[in-house]
C-alpha cells in the first residue's frame, strides 16, 4: 500500500475529524488496534467524580460570545483565549514556566456555540496521523501547520482513584507501556487535587502523544460540565506540518509547581524506561513519579 493511502480511522468517526493510521514506510504494530476509543473522559474504577456529572451552573450571556466583565464562567479565571481561539496565556506562561485552570462556558449556558469560552468542547480541530517511530511504537504527526497557542487534543481516558491507579501500575511488566497520567493541581489553603487518567483499553487520539524532553505541546487542564478536569494540549509553540507531536510526561513544560519526578542525578537506583526522544536536552529516561 502506498504511502497517504490511509484505511482505518483510530477514532470510529467520534470526532471531528478522522485520524488514520499510516501503513507506508515503517510496518505500523496493531497496538493502535488494542483499545476502544472515547473523545472524553469516562469514569473508571474508584472514581470520586463522574466526569459526565454537570458540575457548574451556566451563565445567562445572551450574546455570541461572552464577556469577562459579565460571564459567569469568564470570573472564574479571566479570559482564556483571544478571539481566534488560542490560549490567551500561552506567551505569559512561557515567560513565568506556569499554567493555570480554565473554566470554559457549559452545556448550561446559554451562549451560543460561538462563542469564544468554547474551544477544547469543540474537539479536535487539526489534521493528525498515527505512523509507527522507531524506537517509541506509535507517535501522533500533525499533517498541518498548528499556530502557538492553539488546542490540538486532549489527553482522555478512564478516570481512575489513587488506589486503582496505584493498583494498575503494580500489574504492568518492565516491557508493559505506560499510559496512565497523574495531573496535580495546587489549590487554596495548600490543597492538591490529584486526577489519574488511564487510556490504555479505552481512550482518545492522545494515548498516542510520545515523551519529550523538548517537547511542542504543554499540558492544561481545562473544566467544561464537570469539576474533573479535562488534560488539555496546546501548542507551545508554532509546529510545523509532519511534525511529531509530543508533551513532558513529567509536566515541568512551562511548569514550575513542584512534583514527585526524581531529577536525573537521582536515577541510578529507580529501574527507569529509557528515553528515545533525540532532543538536545534529553535526560536519557523517561519521567518517573515516585508517587506511582
Amino acid at each position: 500500500m502506498a504511502r497517504g493511502d490511509f484505511k482505518t480511522d483510530v477514532t470510529c468517526g467520534l470526532e471531528n475529524l478522522p485520524v488514520f493510521v499510516d501503513t507506508g514506510g515503517a510496518s505500523v504494530g496493531d497496538g493502535w488496534r488494542k483499545f476502544k476509543y472515547s473523545p472524553e473522559n469516562v469514569s473508571g474504577p474508584g472514581a470520586a467524580l463522574d466526569p459526565s456529572e454537570i458540575t457548574f451552573p451556566g451563565c445567562d450571556c445572551l450574546s455570541s460570545s461572552c464577556q469577562s466583565d459579565s460571564c459567569l464562567c469568564l470570573q472564574r479565571h479571566g479570559t482564556a483565549y483571544t478571539d481566534d481561539l488560542r490560549l490567551a496565556s500561552s506567551a505569559t506562561q512561557q515567560e513565568a514556566g506556569f499554567s493555570k485552570p480554565v473554566f470554559e462556558c457549559n452545556i448550561m449556558c446559554k451562549c451560543g456555540d460561538s462563542c469564544k469560552n468554547r474551544v477544547v468542547q469543540r474537539g479536535l480541530a487539526y489534521r493528525f496521523k498515527v505512523f509507527e517511530t522507531e524506537l517509541k511504537g506509535c507517535g501522533l504527526r500533525t499533517l498541518e501547520p498548528i499556530p502557538q497557542g492553539s488546542f490540538v487534543c486532549e489527553y482522555a481516558g478512564e478516570v481512575l482513584s489513587s488506589a486503582e491507579a496505584h493498583r494498575r501500575l503494580r500489574r504492568q511488566s518492565s516491557t508493559d507501556m505506560n499510559y496512565i497520567i497523574a495531573v496535580k493541581e495546587h489549590v487554596r489553603c495548600g490543597q492538591v487535587m490529584e486526577t489519574f487518567v488511564d487510556p490504555t483499553a479505552l481512550g482518545n487520539v492522545g494515548r498516542f502523544l510520545n515523551h519529550s524532553c523538548q517537547p511542542n505541546l504543554f499540558m492544561v487542564p481545562v473544566r467544561v460540565n464537570s469539576l474533573v478536569p479535562r488534560l488539555a494540549l496546546f501548542a507551545g509553540c508554532d509546529i510545523p506540518a509532519n511534525e511529531e507531536l509530543t508533551f513532558d510526561y513529567s509536566g515541568r513544560y512551562r511548569n514550575s509547581e513542584g512534583s514527585n519526578f526524581v531529577p536525573e542525578e537521582a536515577l541510578s537506583d529507580i529501574p527507569c524506561k529509557p528515553c528515545y526522544c533525540a532532543s538536545k536536552t534529553c535526560s536519557g529516561f523517561l519521567p518517573f513519579d515516585i508517587s506511582l
